[in-house]
């Protein structure tokens, strides 16, 4: 009986055997996308990456049962090759040449282009912490709100008759499904008297913030934090403050970052109000203090996020658990450049990431990762691996 690193490479090789031979099929891609198909040697820097990070992430699954939030199906390719990703897992350590080759004979690989252009756009998102508390008081007075129990998310294919399919989720009631509250009516008390306050933050800006990015900490008085993820949202369409305001003060869209929005909205109270309140979509949250506070945050798939290997994409489009190879020159949040070459793992989604070449990537948690991740708004390479 063969065991240990023997038996890994002994697996590695049948899984080969039994998939390097099946035709590449194309991925479904919405009007207008194109897909190429490449080789990985084409992928300028495919030999120098440490595939093993990727192939760690791929083969704790591709998606959680149930995700956090509901995606495109997972082919049953995809979830196959998982699968084997995780006996493979079980069976011994692999090494990095060992991991390039599951990903070479497992699926072929596909530069995807979106109608209308050459490349992809990418930018940044990360897990922010605040200051907050458990009880209102006027020093946190701004409350998070847990998902109300009469709110119910669209699905990839669910059809509600009498409302707008622009809707991503609804209020549902004896008569049916029905708009759910926005941002203003929410800010000015839709859902009070529900008890569906967690926790209390220092002002909206903090809220706001905590929303876009889909995931944070909290640290409460005592010292201790509190992580929260994504619990669902009211459905509104989103709307970017930051593209508002570049908009409306004549500042370069280059110019528009993370940072200098938050400031502008900082320095003005009445003027971030109603700024805010433009974004008509709401995010609720749950706490998980389950968490360990070395890990990640929990994306759309139910896994914890790695810095620099995790992306969000579009789940109308992708399914979770999709490996993609990104190529770009990316701030590195000190003045200068990082070439990025290297293979993710589609473990997020979000509401501003919409198309088949658009990705999210997860730069890390706290200010750091912050400051860097408002840099990122850059074109790139996106090469789908998808399973043979």
């Amino acid at each position: 009986m063969i065991r240990g690193a023997g038996f890994a490479l002994a697996l590695l090789t049948a899984c080969g055997t039994s998939m390097s031979g099946m035709a590449a099929s194309k991925p479904p891609l919405p009007p207008g996308a194109r897909a190429e198909l490449l080789s990985a040697p084409q992928l300028p820097g495919w030999a120098a990456d440490d595939h093993r990070i990727a192939f760690g992430l791929f083969a704790r699954g591709c998606q959680a049962k149930p995700p956090l939030r509901t995606a495109v199906p997972l082919p049953d390719a995809l979830d196959a090759v998982c699968a084997k990703a995780q006996r493979l897992q079980k069976a011994a350590p692999i090494d990095r040449d060992q991991a390039r080759t599951f990903f070479e004979q497992n699926f072929s690989f596909w530069r995807i282009r979106p109608a209308n252009s050459e490349t992809g756009f990418m930018t940044g998102y990360f897990e922010p912490e605040f200051e907050g508390a458990l009880t209102p008081s006027a020093t946190f007075p701004t409350p998070l709100y847990g998902r109300p129990a009469d709110l119910v998310t669209r699905n990839p294919g669910d059809d509600w008759p009498g409302l707008d399919a622009s809707f991503s989720a609804a209020r549902r009631t004896a008569k049916g499904h029905e708009v759910f509250p926005d941002r203003t009516a929410i800010e000015t008390g839709a859902l009070d008297g529900q008890g569906l306050e967690i926790l209390w933050l220092r002002d909206p800006v903090d809220r706001f913030v905590l929303q876009v990015q889909g995931s944070g900490r909290v640290r409460l008085p005592d010292g201790s934090v509190t992580r929260l993820v994504y619990s669902g949202r009211n459905g509104h369409a989103y709307t970017s403050l930051g593209r508002v305001l570049s908009e409306r003060e004549a500042i370069p869209p280059e110019q528009m970052t993370m940072d200098r929005l938050i400031a502008r909205l900082k320095a003005d109270a009445a003027f971030a109000r109603d700024l805010i309140r433009l974004n008509r979509s709401f995010v609720f949250f749950a706490r998980r203090d389950d968490l360990p506070a070395g890990s990640g945050p929990i994306g759309g798939a139910g896994l914890p996020l790695t810095p620099l290997r995790s992306i969000a994409i579009d789940r109308n489009v992708w399914p979770y658990g999709v490996p993609a190879w990104i190529d770009a020159t990316l701030p590195d949040g000190t003045g200068g450049g990082e070439h990025l070459a290297r293979l993710m793992i589609a473990q997020d989604t979000g509401s501003a990431i919409l198309g088949p070449a658009r990705v999210d990537l997860f730069v890390g948690s706290g200010p750091v990762a912050g400051h860097r991740a408002g840099l990122v708004r850059h074109p790139f390479d996106f090469t789908v691996l998808w399973p043979r």
